[in-house]
């Protein structure tokens, strides 16, 4: 879709470029660095020594190729590249950035130049205890509190990586000890977006699969509002203590 709607005279494209907040460079079809934000300049002043460079300022005029391994390979996908691009960098180890490539493309269909934007740039210590945060949280407890019946309570952010090895353990743990129920406890979720509706939903089919029943526990009125989605017509209760009385009763049938 094209952009809608008028610029006030006032406002510069670059100024407002400036002050959008994030890190942002152009570069021309060469793949010069041509101008960049004072975001980006902020930045770079830390990046530009890992690559012998005194200041951002003599970054302007260098080639993207100065920061890729291969450049080689750097071109040859700039050469196809016709959409947004995504992909997560290391810095000279140092640093860790999601970059962002967008074609500016002209009404004739040619590329004119490239926007590239560095987001959640972290130090690699940083992104190393991330992830050590994130597995920790991987490892969650899979608690046996009744008669072929497991709790499952899930803390912190619930991505689609973590929900496929958490999916796996789990499917592993009933196959293996013939599990009819597993409480899963959702009061220690940060988020419930649709991606986490989604990967709750496939745990609810992968398990029913196998002939073991899920119920959903923990439930908050602000989480309610998006559980009544799933497609799969699991039980819900809003605690633990509800939702083993309803499998003790299920059981006694």
């Amino acid at each position: 879709m094209a952009a809608i709607g008028t610029i006030p005279s006032t406002i510069s494209l670059l100024s407002a470029l400036d002050h959008i907040g994030e890190t942002i460079m152009i570069a021309d079809t060469s793949y010069n660095i041509t101008w960049m934000n004072s975001e980006a300049c902020r930045l770079l002043a830390e990046v530009s020594p890992l690559y012998g460079i005194d200041n951002c300022e003599e970054i302007i005029g260098m080639n993207m190729d100065l920061f890729h391994k291969v450049p080689k390979h750097q071109r040859e996908m700039m050469s196809k590249l016709k959409d947004i691009h995504r992909s997560r960098i290391n810095i000279r180890d140092e640093f860790v950035t999601d970059i962002v490539i967008t074609p500016i493309i002209a009404e004739d269909s040619r590329i004119d130049g490239y926007i590239i934007m560095l987001m959640d740039v972290t130090t690699q210590a940083e992104e190393q205890a991330r992830t050590k945060k994130l597995l920790k949280e991987l490892s969650i407890p899979m608690l046996h509190i009744w008669d072929k019946t497991i709790a499952l309570p899930l803390i912190g952010e619930f991505d689609k990586m973590r929900s496929n090895e958490l999916i796996a353990t789990v499917l592993t743990e009933c196959a293996n000890k013939d599990i009819e129920y597993v409480l899963v406890d959702l009061s220690g979720i940060t988020e419930f977006e649709n991606q986490v509706r989604y990967q709750i939903q496939m745990m609810t089919d992968s398990l029913s699969l196998i002939g073991t029943s899920c119920i959903l526990v923990g439930i908050s009125p602000k989480l309610a509002m998006s559980i009544v989605q799933l497609q799969s017509g699991t039980p819900t209760f809003s605690s633990a203590y509800s939702g083993l009385q309803y499998i003790m009763a299920k059981q006694k049938e």
